[in-house]
């Protein structure tokens, strides 16, 4: 792992493999504990040890919850406690939360090494230090060998609503318009990209990231004009673009050369007959938003690191109710439908 300059050692805890007395509550239990999770993590809440922590928040209150079974559990540009911290907190930015707290649970395969279990701890830590995010609260279980795939981490965040989101679904109109904040495709096609072994000129990497300070910018300068934000996680842009255009009884116009993908990913799609639309990502958002302002947002969302490819990508239309429609080069429609199934297996 390249991410931290200083690595903290990894515990001398008796042996190389997580065994069933890791999850036992005993010694082992503790020691694992002991000299993984809270000396890693340490802060005054998690520091109680209690079953739960008492937190200071102000407001409204934004909270979600998630679990993440991703195989394999490192891929390229990240790994599961990466992205197990990235996602909630993107679930609670989506929402207009500012991310503050995280509990972290973890249900372990007996048998899995401890070297790397110590990798996924120090990821979270990076991943939830970069967020800005405190772990105050968590579980360790252990299943026995071949009852689960190595670790499945369940992570729930909450945070305090920023003051000037009020997103809504109803907030919607026609004329607004669609903007993504980057390059869509490259988390699915990264892993799909390893399962089968394959290798480009350069490596396709995961786009797993914290939004929050994305969000932050966004609803600081515009937060008025924001509608809604999603992340456009399993099931792709196609997805969420079709359950908003379900839900709001309007009609969705994309336009395709506006999508950015990178040639790469594009190539890696092609090759495995995939539309880049309904791929997952773990590191982009989707803002509906204002017509009148929506270069400004756009703007606002280019000069952000996170989302220097940003474009506005389609508007919200009374046009073909409940349905998606992507506009080609040639001027040709095309109906963006609902996927059906799973395209990427154990992808989040």
């Amino acid at each position: 792992m390249k991410k931290n300059k200083e690595l903290p050692t990894m515990p001398n805890i008796e042996t190389d493999r997580i065994t069933m007395s890791h999850g036992s509550g005993g010694k082992l239990t503790n020691k694992l504990l002991d000299n993984g999770v809270f000396r890693l993590f340490e802060n005054d809440k998690l520091q109680k040890r209690d079953d739960g922590a008492i937190l200071n928040l102000n407001g409204n209150i934004a909270f979600s919850t998630d679990s993440f079974v991703i195989s394999p559990i490192f891929f390229p540009g990240g790994d599961i406690g990466e992205l197990a911290v990235n996602g909630t907190v993107n679930d609670v930015a989506m929402t207009g939360g500012i991310p503050r707290y995280l509990s972290l649970a973890f249900i372990i395969e007996e048998g899995m090494l401890i070297s790397d279990l110590w990798r996924i701890l120090l990821s979270i830590k990076h991943a939830a230090d970069k967020a800005n995010v405190q772990i105050v609260t968590g579980d360790t279980k252990v299943v026995e060998k071949n009852n689960g795939d190595q670790i499945y981490i369940n992570t729930t965040g909450i945070g305090e609503i920023h003051q000037k989101a009020n997103l809504d679904m109803n907030k919607i109109s026609i004329g607004d318009k669609i903007i993504i904040s980057g390059n869509i495709a490259t988390h699915g096609m990264a892993i799909l990209s390893k399962r089968e072994g394959l290798e480009f000129q350069s490596e396709i990497e995961s786009d797993t990231t914290n939004l929050n300070f994305l969000v932050k910018d966004i609803l600081d300068k515009h937060g008025e004009d924001i509608k809604l934000f999603r992340d456009p996680t399993r099931g792709g842009v196609a997805t969420v673009l079709n359950e908003i255009s379900t839900q709001t009884k309007l009609g969705i116009q994309l336009h395709s050369e506006n999508i950015p993908v990178s040639k790469q990913v594009n190539g890696a799609c092609e090759l495995f007959g995939l539309d880049p639309l309904y791929v997952a990502n773990e590191g982009i958002m989707i803002a509906i938003v204002s017509a009148n302002k929506a270069e400004d947002i756009l703007k606002t969302m280019k000069n952000n690191t996170k989302g220097v490819n940003s474009a506005i990508i389609g508007t919200i239309t009374n046009e073909h109710i409940g349905k998606v429609i992507s506009k080609g080069l040639l001027g040709g429609n095309r109906v963006v439908n609902m996927p059906i199934g799973e395209q990427l297996p154990r992808i989040c």
